[in-house]
């Protein structure tokens, strides 16, 4: 019988449990020390001069487009391929999200399509630049549409601790980005989200939203959430901080095995990674000529694989009153499949990847 391999694996160890176990000895247990020691660090990983803690990934895109002054009346343009937690944030704050088409490449957003969007007239008062699978988008090309036009640029690097451009680490691109440390993601708090800007103004705002609109004490300026980190989380995500590095390395090792083993296949395309930009992989996502026939096949021999996303958002129900056109979005989902690439894999791991997928082209379907 063969052993399973998993879609992710989060790896924790003993450093982890001991940064735990002194936050449980010392008492303070929710917000505190140890999460703004986590705030500095992480802030400092990506160059960015604040760090805003926050409950998850979806809470730190809302506190963020919150910190940015955004609300009703205003217009946020993003991606429809992605996780729905990136519009559902446009809408919580009350502003209006668009979607514009990606680019089939890369599956981030289409930079081409976005300033055709733009020179229509549309007045757009933001743009969340989603770094999907680990892969930046392309952030030269919208920051410069960005002074153009005169709009925010926010980072969904929920998928993308570590991943750069030229260099400079995503996180500190735009004016302002967000993380998320779900535990399938590429380091985890166990759930927790993280909000980075070298804006005082947002940095401030953002964290007087995530804790109840506090100024000071029991003082508050406005209506906002407990969307606080917990001093626990964040203990695990200094733990975890240390050992990104080498968990991106272990990602960007296992994905050039697979492009390796899976390039001239036969109905398989492996993905793209543009000069400039580092990929730290999140997921490693092909594009399969009869994907969901591969999805089963994987499965029959106890390989995961999973399709993200299969229902882009232009198509979600709760968002069919956004009018949208998205050709490439609707192309790539239903031809995506995201395959094992996580730290724990071995060897011989991604060798019954690959052969398993040759043995799947090598019949007829």
């Amino acid at each position: 019988m063969t052993t399973p391999i998993s879609i992710a694996e989060p790896l924790i160890g003993l450093a982890e449990q001991e940064r735990v176990l002194d936050v449980l000895d010392s008492g303070m247990l929710a917000d505190g020390p140890v999460v703004r020691e986590f705030e500095e660090e992480f802030a400092a990983y990506v160059n960015a001069e604040f760090g805003v803690a926050t409950s998850n990934g979806t809470t730190a895109l809302h506190a963020a487009l919150e910190g940015l002054g955004l609300g009703p009346g205003d217009c946020v343009v993003t991606t429809p391929f992605t996780f729905i937690a990136t519009a559902n944030a446009i809408a919580l704050t009350g502003a209006e999200p668009e979607f514009v088409d990606i680019d089939p490449a890369t599956y981030n957003l289409d930079p081409d399509a976005l300033e055709a969007h733009l020179r229509d007239g549309a007045q757009v008062d933001a743009v969340i630049a989603v770094h999907l699978y680990g892969l930046p988008a392309d952030m030269p090309r919208l920051r410069e549409l960005a002074d153009e036009y005169d709009f925010y640029l926010v980072e969904d690097a929920a998928q993308a601790h570590g991943a750069m451009v030229d260099g400079e680490r995503v996180g500190s691109l735009g004016d302002v980005g967000c993380f998320s440390f779900y535990p399938t993601k590429n380091m985890t708090t166990s759930e927790g989200g993280m909000i980075t800007t070298n804006h005082t103004g947002v940095a401030e705002r953002a964290a007087r939203f995530v804790d109840h609109g506090r100024r000071e004490g029991y003082v508050h300026d406005v209506v906002g959430h407990n969307f606080r980190m917990t001093s626990i989380e964040a203990a695990i995500g200094l733990a975890q901080l240390n050992r990104l590095e080498e968990f991106t390395a272990a990602r960007q090792e296992n994905a050039a095995k697979l492009t390796a083993g899976l390039t001239g296949i036969e109905g398989i395309e492996t993905p793209v990674i543009p000069d400039g930009r580092t990929h730290v992989f999140h997921q490693y996502t092909v594009r399969a000529a009869d994907r969901d026939a591969l999805h089963d096949h994987l499965t029959a021999l106890d390989i995961a694989s999973k399709v993200y996303y299969p229902l882009p958002l232009h198509r979600q129900p709760v968002y069919d009153h956004v009018s949208a056109m998205m050709p490439q979005a609707d192309a790539a989902a239903a031809r995506v499949l995201s395959l094992p690439v996580h730290p724990a894999l071995s060897d011989a791991d991604i060798d019954r990847i690959i052969r398993a997928i040759e043995g799947f082209v090598e019949v007829p379907q």
